[in-house]
């Protein structure tokens, strides 16, 4: 734990005011207090930047020596320098209050922390260099491996209870045959507990890898909205994934019947949706490698690390979307206009949406 006294740093010892003794008393989490505002004294040093993430509540505001600073008008992550708000003010014995309220609620304090460690070392000579050096914050790799072992586990139980289905999905030799969309499960696909179970450990997969995409991104805009949680909570985003995930692909064939029936195309709707399950299933299976790649390199290497997963994602979706076409292109021609817009509306577009949503949206 860094020192109390250390400048320009966000500690977990906040403060509240206990109104009987007209004072600021230790904050403890869980407890009844009602106040809706808690505050932290601060060293705050002008020299170096003090920049600080917030995934807070709307409505919930900051102030600097009961100076208004910020006012958060959504649901969001944002990022603050409070170094430059500390310009101007008049410290008290060497500190600043800082003070976290919002109108209605307690703050949820939980997503206010340090982005990073930035140490200024200056030269004394003639022609002095100022550098810094960024720190990585440290990651809680627990539920990730934790997840791992889970995914691992349920893979295991699919193949030794389903080992039919486990075989003609996930044989390569199948998966390059349009016929076997005919075979086992895929011939009725979301249609059996196999099904269903082969799905949700894909999910898990897959939010495990976009989970720890975003780990130290704090800006993911989709679940920010929802949940103000830090990144400290990757449990909650991992199973907040999974049901977002999930439901996708359930209510995916409700969309594509509601679609076929608006293009007067309801005959190729089981082949779209039988292609559409396998490819995803079938490269689902590469995904809790990408996180042990992730897991072993990221710390050495976090930005080609990250660069590396954002690709696999998009490969994932867009190899998907290019099966679907050949597919549907052995019962009917794509280059049929009337074909081709269905098509775009039900997966090029889509595809567009969650792109920009999981991939590009920082």
């Amino acid at each position: 734990m860094l020192p109390l006294d250390q400048e320009n740093t966000i500690t977990a010892d906040w403060l509240v005011y206990k109104g009987n003794t007209n004072q600021l008393v230790p904050y403890v989490a869980g407890s009844n207090v009602e106040s809706h505002a808690v505050h932290q004294w601060l060293r705050i040093s002008s020299e170096n930047p003090f920049p600080v993430s917030l995934s807070v509540q709307e409505g919930v505001c900051l102030f600097l020596n009961n100076q208004l600073l910020f006012v958060a008008d959504s649901t969001a992550a944002y990022t603050l320098d409070l170094s430059e708000y500390a310009v101007g003010l008049k410290p008290i014995d060497g500190k600043y209050l800082l003070t976290v309220w919002h109108p209605e609620q307690r703050p949820a304090i939980s997503g206010i922390r340090n982005t990073e460690t930035v140490p200024t070392v200056v030269a004394r000579e003639q022609d002095q260099v100022a550098y810094k050096v960024r720190v990585r914050e440290t990651i809680n790799l627990s539920p990730f491996i934790l997840f791992m072992l889970l995914i691992g586990l349920l893979y295991g139980a699919l193949k030794n209870n389903y080992p039919s289905d486990f075989s003609s999905l996930y044989n390569i030799n199948s998966f390059l045959r349009v016929s076997s969309l005919e075979e086992g499960f895929l011939s009725k696909p979301i249609s059996s507990w196999s099904s269903i179970l082969f799905v949700l450990v894909f999910s898990l997969s897959l939010s495990l890898l976009i989970a720890a995409i975003h780990t130290e991104m704090h800006n993911v805009r989709l679940f920010n909205q929802i949940f103000p949680v830090s990144a400290a909570d990757i449990s909650t985003k991992v199973l907040f994934y999974t049901v977002l995930i999930f439901l996708f692909i359930l209510l995916k064939y409700l969309f594509l019947k509601m679609m076929a029936f608006i293009f007067g195309l309801e005959q190729i709707v089981q082949l779209q949706y039988r292609e559409f399950v396998r490819t995803i299933l079938f490269l689902g299976i590469f995904m809790p490698f990408i996180v042990l790649v992730y897991l072993a390199f990221n710390a050495s290497m976090p930005d080609l690390i990250l660069f590396f997963s954002n690709v696999a994602v998009a490969l994932v979706l867009i190899i998907t979307v290019i099966r679907v076409f050949a597919t549907v292109n052995t019962k009917a021609p794509v280059q049929n206009l009337h074909l081709f817009s269905y098509l775009c509306a039900t997966e090029v577009i889509p595809l567009a949406i969650i792109l920009k949503l999981i991939v590009f949206n920082f």
